[in-house]
């Protein structure tokens, strides 16, 4: 029987700072869902003991409200961007939805996440209240671009809004699906034109004559 050589180096353990863990935690809430997540899972995922993970984080919701900063944090920050651009509400739009199809594919795990997270926990409740307060933003612009002339009147904003983020969110799915991992800022600008234009050119006055 061989015996153990005394001079080999014991098995490390991986080393985690708190952003590889929160990305890792994300890959794992959206394989199997947060409620159907346990510190064990993570435990597994990461190769540290759940203790260690507790040096980190006060547990599996702070996680995952980091993991959802990544995603809601920049979201906004597109908004404000746009919001503060000196042109009609069009253009704005338009910037809006560029920036988002391009923090889709930036932050992926964590838009996918975002998108899926239920309102079980309190974490989950304020995610759903940032979804749909960027859903306000959108639908404001929506009406200030109708009433300036640029879109036709008639659909309701509210659901112009969901129309374009469900538009824009079906990338996640799309992206996840395909073998291209690295997309060019070429192919990102071809994404966000193609929203935009099956988007606003259905609803140009004068689009349907």
């Amino acid at each position: 029987m061989p015996h153990a050589d005394p001079t080999a180096l014991p098995a490390r353990r991986p080393r985690y700072d708190l952003d590889l863990l929160v990305s890792v935690s994300a890959r794992v809430f959206n394989e199997r869902g947060y409620d159907g997540t346990s510190m064990e899972d993570l435990s597994r995922a990461t190769g540290l003991a759940k203790s260690a993970i507790y040096h980190h984080t006060a547990g599996k919701e702070q996680l995952l409200r980091l993991a959802l900063d990544r995603a809601v944090v920049p979201l906004f920050a597109v908004a404000e961007e746009s919001l503060a651009r000196q042109e009609r509400a069009v253009g704005r739009l338009r910037h809006l939805v560029t920036g988002q199809v391009g923090l889709l594919i930036d932050a992926l795990p964590y838009v996918s996440l975002l998108l899926r997270v239920q309102g079980s926990t309190e974490t989950g409740r304020w995610a759903l209240r940032q979804r749909r307060a960027f859903d306000r933003i959108v639908a404001d612009l929506v009406a200030e671009a109708t009433a300036e002339g640029d879109l036709e009147p008639g659909p309701d904003p509210r659901l112009v809004s969901r129309l374009l983020s469900g538009m824009v969110n079906s990338i996640a799915e799309w992206y996840q699906s395909t073998d291209d991992e690295d997309l060019t800022q070429a192919r990102r600008e071809e994404l966000a034109d193609a929203v935009l234009r099956m988007a606003f050119e259905g609803l140009r006055p004068g689009a349907r004559a």
